[in-house]
């Protein structure tokens, strides 16, 4: 067996590299949110969620349901639209567990966020009922799902407005998309961003992919476009902080500053420019490879083993029963594996809601197009190794 190379740093996002220009442009019969007719690009997922609830022009305070599953920053937008955030518990399968709302809140709502987790989408047929049959306008949250179907429709046709995520696919520093399958969309004002901020973003792209070592044979020039970007004013603090937990430092971790602004153009180009079928093709193999490594596996087990026909995943979820321990390690590592174990202080406890407990137990293995096999197998190789050191403790030395 190849050794491991276990010093090599590995990219958290997409990377641009000439492989992203090899390939066709999307895979034939597989749908995707560019296939919605009715957008516009933000700076982010979050900037969509918040448009998206503009355009329902909703009065102040009004109710939006939320999951308990989530990330902050779909928390965030609903708060600085100036709503109130009442939340359902899902079930296993990653969908809403309707029974877990109550009928006052269920009349006092007026919109509900609906979240594609991991790149598996379901089908809504049963919320889209449930919310037309209370006027309650649905938002599909693609963020995870950018590629597929969720069961009998095209992912993002479901909602009365879908928003999704360019960076978590797409080699951007940022983007975003609102889209609707069946509204108009008023086109919101978004300031345009300055030259220096346009360069920056390029820069940022360029950058990452050098540090990374792709882009093989363009370093010398891309040397003097990072000296420009050193130059180039940053904005706001770059030190690290202790993360709080009170809501106001939740807003200010979550980075709403921007959702007005339109996207830089890095995001507007390489979106329209760059082939799907290499992205779709590489993130269903490193998914699968993980599937491989953690086929069974005391301490853990993969919420889905296998990634459907026409599903693009965006992670590879696994459960892991001493996840605090397993994740802390793994992040100090600096390996590409996350956990939404920061959710919004007033989240509840709801009966059968798996939401608590995959906020805690379930990590996020990245499989990007840009994890190539062998740091799919460090990934998964490590987490095993942690996952065995649990099993068996060192032995206690002679007396």
């Amino acid at each position: 067996m190849t050794a491991i190379d276990r010093t090599r740093q590995l990219p958290r996002t997409p990377l641009l590299d000439w492989s992203s220009f090899a390939g066709s442009r999307r895979l034939a019969g597989l749908h995707s949110i560019d296939d919605i007719a009715t957008s516009c690009l933000t700076t982010s997922g979050r900037a969509a969620i918040y448009l998206a609830l503009l355009q329902l022009r909703l009065d102040p305070g009004s109710l939006v349901l939320v999951p308990t599953y989530h990330c902050p920053t779909m928390v965030a937008p609903v708060i600085l639209a100036g709503l109130r955030v009442a939340y359902f518990g899902i079930g296993a399968n990653g969908l809403p567990q309707l029974g877990t709302i109550d009928a006052a809140t269920a009349a006092r709502a007026k919109a509900m966020l609906v979240s594609h987790y991991f790149g598996h989408a379901r089908s809504l047929a049963e919320v889209r009922q449930w919310c037309d049959a209370r006027q309650i306008a649905l938002i599909e949250d693609c963020a995870h799902c950018y590629f597929g179907s969720a069961g009998e429709r095209p992912v993002g046709t479901w909602g009365d407005f879908a928003t999704a995520s360019l960076s978590k696919f797409f080699p951007v520093p940022e983007g975003g998309v609102l889209a609707s399958a069946n509204r108009r969309i008023a086109a919101p004002h978004l300031n345009p961003q300055g030259l220096r901020a346009q360069v920056k973003a390029w820069a940022d792209v360029l950058e990452s992919a050098v540090t990374y070592g792709r882009l093989a044979g363009g370093r010398w020039a891309l040397a003097r476009l990072f000296a420009i970007k050193n130059r180039i004013n940053r904005t706001g603090a770059s030190g690290t902080q202790e993360e709080s937990m009170a809501p106001p430092d939740m807003m200010l971790a979550c980075d709403m500053g921007r959702i007005t602004e339109a996207p830089a153009s890095t995001a507007v180009v390489l979106q329209r420019l760059l082939p799907r079928g290499r992205m779709i093709a590489r993130r269903r193999s490193n998914y699968a490879a993980y599937a491989r490594h953690f086929r069974q596996v005391e301490g853990a087990f993969p919420l889905y083993r296998e990634v459907a026909d026409d599903a693009v995943p965006y992670v590879f979820p696994l459960w892991v029963n001493d996840a605090d321990r397993v994740y802390q390690s793994l992040r100090a590592l600096a390996l590409p594996v996350f956990r939404w174990d920061r959710i919004w202080p007033d989240t509840p406890a709801l009966a059968d809601d798996v939401g608590p407990s995959w906020s805690q137990h379930v990590l996020q293995l990245l499989c990007h197009q840009d994890l190539s096999e062998a740091d799919v197998t460090r990934t998964a190789v490590t987490t095993l190794d942690l996952l065995s050191a649990e099993r068996c403790p060192p032995a206690s030395g002679a007396g």
